[in-house]
C-alpha cells in the first residue's frame, strides 16, 4: 500500500464508483479495481461489495476509509507545513463551483493563482448546488463556491460578492428596446426559469410575489447555459445574474435590462467544512476569492 493507492481508494468510496474514482485519479478502471483488491487481500477483509450498483461500502470498508482520510489529510497539513518552512506555497487546491460560477469567474482567478504560485495548482469541478456541499462535506472538495449558501453548522460561509440579477430578453423582443424593466414588464410574459428546487428560482419567485406579478412559465433548467440558450432563441424572457451572460452580451445574441426600484442580486459565498484545516495555499486561494482581486506576489526570501 502506498499513498496513491489510499487516494484511489478514497476516489472510488466518494463517487461510489470504479470508473468515476479511477478518472480523478488518472488511472484505469481495471488498474483502481486490481489496486484496491490488493488493499483488501493485505488487510484480510472486504472493503467494496462490487455485487450491488453502485457499489456499497462495507462496515470495515468505512472504518478503513475514515482512516485513509485523517492519515492522507494528516499527511497534506505536514507536507504544507514544511513547504510554508521554506517559504514555498504549494499543493493542490480542489474546488467545486456551480457551473454558471466555475465556468463564467473561475479561469481567470485560476490563471492568476498559478501565475503567482507556480508551485500549486487548483482543480476545478462544476457541480449542481448540492452537490457542491456535500463536496465539501465529503472533503472531495476543499473549498466550495456557489450562490444562496446553505445554513448549515458543519459548514463556515464565506460571502464573496452579489451578482445583480437583469431581465434577459431576445434583441428582437418589444422589452429588448427599453432601457430598463419593471416586475410589472413580465406580467404574462413566457419565463424561462430555473427549476423549482433550486435557490435562485425561490428567490425570483419570491421578486416576482413582492410585486404581485404573475409570469407563464414556459421551460424549466437546472442551469444557465440552457437557459440562455432558450431566451436566444426566442422562447421567452428570463432573469439571469449579469456576470453569466457578458460574453452574449457583447455577441448581441442576448439583450440585458436592470430593474427599476428593487434591485435584485444574487449572493455568491464561498464555503468549507466547519473546523477543517486549510492548507497555506488554500488559505491564500481563499483569501485571493474574499479579496475579488489578484493575489498579490509573495515578498522575496532573503537569502
Amino acid at each position: 500500500m502506498n499513498l496513491e493507492a489510499l487516494h484511489l481508494f478514497c476516489n472510488v468510496v466518494r463517487h461510489q464508483s470504479f470508473s468515476r474514482g479511477a478518472l480523478e485519479s488518472g488511472v484505469t478502471q481495471s488498474a483502481a479495481s486490481q489496486a484496491i483488491r490488493q488493499i483488501e487481500e493485505a488487510l484480510g477483509v472486504r472493503l467494496l461489495d462490487r455485487s450491488k450498483r453502485p457499489l456499497v461500502v462495507t462496515p470495515e470498508g468505512e472504518k478503513f476509509y475514515r482512516a485513509c482520510r485523517e492519515l492522507l489529510e494528516g499527511f497534506e497539513r505536514v507536507r504544507a507545513e514544511l513547504g510554508r518552512d521554506k517559504g514555498r506555497i504549494e499543493g493542490t487546491v480542489r474546488v467545486a463551483a456551480i457551473y454558471s460560477v466555475g465556468l463564467h469567474a473561475m479561469g481567470s482567478r485560476m490563471q492568476n493563482f498559478r501565475m503567482v504560485y507556480p508551485e500549486a495548482r487548483v482543480r476545478l469541478e462544476c457541480l449542481h448546488p448540492e452537490e457542491v456541499v456535500q463536496s465539501v462535506i465529503d472533503d472531495a472538495a476543499d473549498v466550495g463556491v456557489l450562490s444562496y449558501p446553505p445554513s448549515n453548522r458543519a459548514l463556515t460561509v464565506v460571502p464573496l460578492q452579489d451578482e445583480p440579477m437583469l431581465l434577459v430578453c431576445h434583441p428582437g423582443h418589444r422589452l429588448a428596446r427599453k432601457k430598463s424593466a419593471r416586475m410589472a414588464d413580465l406580467a404574462g410574459e413566457p419565463f424561462v426559469a430555473f427549476d423549482g428546487d433550486l435557490a435562485i428560482r425561490k428567490a425570483i419567485d419570491r421578486a416576482l410575489r413582492r410585486a404581485n406579478v404573475r409570469v407563464e412559465v414556459a421551460m424549466e433548467f437546472d442551469n444557465v447555459e440552457s437557459i440562455k440558450q432558450a431566451v436566444s432563441t426566442g422562447t421567452g424572457v428570463s432573469i439571469l445574474p449579469e456576470p453569466a451572460i457578458q460574453k452574449e452580451l457583447a455577441i448581441r445574441t442576448l439583450t440585458a435590462l436592470p430593474f427599476e426600484g428593487e434591485a435584485l442580486a444574487r449572493p455568491i459565498a464561498l464555503i468549507y467544512r466547519r473546523g477543517k484545516h486549510l492548507t497555506p495555499a488554500v488559505e491564500r486561494f481563499v483569501e485571493m476569492l474574499r479579496q475579488g482581486e489578484e493575489p498579490l506576489a509573495p515578498a522575496p526570501r532573503a537569502e
